[in-house]
C-alpha cells in the first residue's frame, strides 16, 4: 500500500531529511512510504495568515488523489497508542486504498482539508514544529508496521 505523507515545507535541516530517509529506508513492504512537500506560502507583513493557510491547503488538496484515505495530523484529532496505531494501519491495509496524511504549515491546516480528512491524527497536546512531525511520523508508521510483523523493534 501507498502511504504519502503531504507535508507543508520544502527545505527542511539535513537533521530532519535524513531523519525521514532512515525510516522512509526501512518502510518497503506492505507499505511503502512516500513525501510530498508542499510550498508554505509567503506570509506578507500585516497579512491575515489565513490567506497563506488556504494556499497551502489548495494544493494539499490538489496533490490527493480520488482514493486516497486521508489523515489531517492536528492537535485535536484523536490521540493512538502505537499499538492502537498498529491495529489501524492493519484496518488500512486491509481497506487498500492509498493513505495521505497531511501535515500543515506554520499556521496548521486549511479547514477544507479538515473536512476531506477521513481521520484526525493527534500526535501530542504539545505543539510540535512541522518539520519535527514528518519523523515522528515516519518513525511512528515504522514502529506500528515492526509491530505486526512481529520485529523486535517494537518493545512496549
Amino acid at each position: 500500500m501507498k502511504c504519502r505523507l503531504i507535508a507543508a515545507g520544502t527545505r527542511m535541516p539535513d537533521w530532519v531529511n535524513s531523519g525521514f530517509l532512515d525510516y522512509q529506508k526501512r518502510l518497503r513492504t506492505p507499505l511503502v512510504l512516500e513525501l510530498h512537500e508542499i510550498s508554505v506560502a509567503t506570509r506578507r507583513a500585516g497579512e491575515n495568515p489565513e490567506r497563506a493557510v488556504q494556499r497551502e491547503g489548495a494544493d494539499m488538496l490538489a496533490a490527493l488523489g480520488r482514493d486516497d484515505y486521508v489523515v489531517a495530523l492536528e492537535i485535536a484529532g484523536k490521540s493512538m497508542s502505537t499499538e492502537q496505531l498498529s491495529v489501524w494501519l492493519a484496518e488500512r491495509l486491509r481497506d487498500a486504498r492509498p493513505l495521505a496524511l497531511l501535515i500543515g504549515g506554520p499556521d496548521g491546516l486549511a479547514p477544507p482539508c479538515r473536512e476531506r480528512a477521513d481521520h484526525h491524527w493527534s500526535l501530542s497536546p504539545l505543539t510540535l514544529p512541522h518539520a519535527l512531525v514528518r519523523v515522528v511520523v515516519a518513525e511512528q508508521i515504522y514502529r506500528a508496521m515492526s509491530l505486526l510483523a512481529g520485529h523486535p523493534y517494537h518493545r512496549a
